[in-house]
């Protein structure tokens, strides 16, 4: 892989970034300095094709970017994690609405949930379009909007079939709802609600989930770059992942700065304390660990892309495993770290307790539930594929 400008462009600002990190939170939504640090970083175009001033990077090089503005601010690099992911999916769009979108400026940036909270009714030409949506991280920042649906009948009622539709839309056709974000952590990715009604849908913004997950979609859109051939379910969960290991790497770093000269209240120094320094050294090792194995999970996938070769169903339930075992491992071994921090290390002014509640928002996600992912890799591994029923809805 060449160099990476926009972790390169993220490390000399690293300092202003992290600076963002309490405003931000006091906000509920990233603050005007950092949106327009992530602006300049490009990180938003990482996934992005080249005709539209995109870098087509390498799923690596958008993953260990996440992960250093995660480790500056988890809400940073959640919304990086999220946003940055859309227009890989973008790209593989009718070219109609990719020159909506990024026909008169390339920077534009796309919201979601992909949630299937909508209907779409069929009419002459499109579709009328209703529903309510939660978690749209970073959507005061985007001008339009990815959003699950299921396909309706003509009035309006969920057809049987469970046909999940992406849909596309404009800011002028949904509602931000304010003051819908009040949580324990990830507070400045500003994760508000959508609410549309009756908004009109041309048939040329709509993608077929399933053509998404069988890989026709990108196909048919003639896109070559490896990247855009990764299966959807690895590279979706990718930034969100490396966002929550991001943030344990956070985490570990204001940890050490406070352990660094810390006396404990019984007089003894960390530095010679052997109990708290062997939690340290084994969090530290879990951390880089699940680190290390993110980021060899999608260089794997990458790779078998590349080389032409058919990603199984196997291959897709063993990369959410990964994921998701990679995500826990971080987050508990972060939690090894905050409780031997004493409680000066979780007074609000300290930013340890911020990073120990984003990462332990991030893995409330719904693509880190381990259950069924573990349960679909395990009946994979004994060649049991596809599994039955729900079991395949993350993978």
């Amino acid at each position: 892989m060449s160099t990476n400008p926009v972790l390169e462009f993220v490390d000399q600002h690293a300092d202003e970034f992290a600076a963002t990190a309490a405003h931000s939170e006091k906000l509920g939504k990233l603050d005007d300095s950092a949106t327009r640090l992530l602006r300049e970083s490009g990180v938003m175009r990482m996934l992005a094709p080249k005709q539209y001033s995109g870098a087509e990077a390498h799923p690596v090089e958008f993953a260990e970017t996440v992960m250093r503005l995660a480790s500056l601010d988890g809400s940073l690099g959640w919304v990086a994690g999220i946003v940055g992911v859309h227009p890989w999916e973008l790209a593989m769009a009718d070219k109609r609405v990719q020159n909506e979108v990024w026909g008169e400026d390339h920077n534009v940036w796309l919201a979601s949930p992909y949630a299937p909270m909508g209907i779409l009714r069929p009419v002459d030409g499109g579709y009328i379009f209703n529903g309510h949506w939660q978690f749209s991280s970073g959507t005061d920042h985007c001008d339009w909007i990815f959003l699950g649906a299921w396909l309706g009948d003509e009035s309006g009622e969920k057809l049987p079939s469970m046909e999940m539709i992406h849909v596309l839309l404009p800011r002028s056709d949904y509602e931000i709802v304010e003051n819908s974000w009040d949580v324990v952590g990830l507070r400045g990715t500003g994760s508000k609600d959508i609410i549309v009604k009756d908004a009109f849908i041309p048939d040329y913004r709509v993608i077929e989930f399933n053509r998404l997950m069988d890989g026709s979609q990108v196909r048919d859109a003639g896109l070559e770059n490896p990247t855009f051939h990764v299966p959807y379910t690895t590279i979706f969960p990718l930034g969100i992942s490396a966002a929550v290991i991001g943030i344990c790497e956070g985490a570990l770093a204001h940890h050490l700065d406070y352990q660094r000269d810390r006396v404990q209240i019984v007089g003894t120094a960390v530095r010679d304390d052997p109990y708290v320094l062997s939690t340290i050294g084994g969090a530290a090792a879990e951390i880089h660990a699940s680190r290390v194995t993110l980021l060899d999970n999608v260089s794997r996938i990458y790779d078998k892309v590349d080389a032409g070769e058919e990603i199984t169903f196997a291959d897709r339930a063993q990369s959410r495993r990964t994921q998701v075992s990679a995500a826990w491992r971080a987050v508990r071994a972060m939690d090894e770290i905050v409780a031997r921090s004493g409680g000066n290390g979780l007074r609000m002014a300290h930013p340890l307790q911020r990073f120990w509640r984003d990462g332990h928002m991030g893995l409330a996600h719904a693509i880190h539930v381990p259950g069924s992912v573990l349960h679909a890799s395990a009946l994979a591994s004994l060649d049991i594929v596809p599994p039955p029923g729900p079991l395949t809805s993350m993978i």
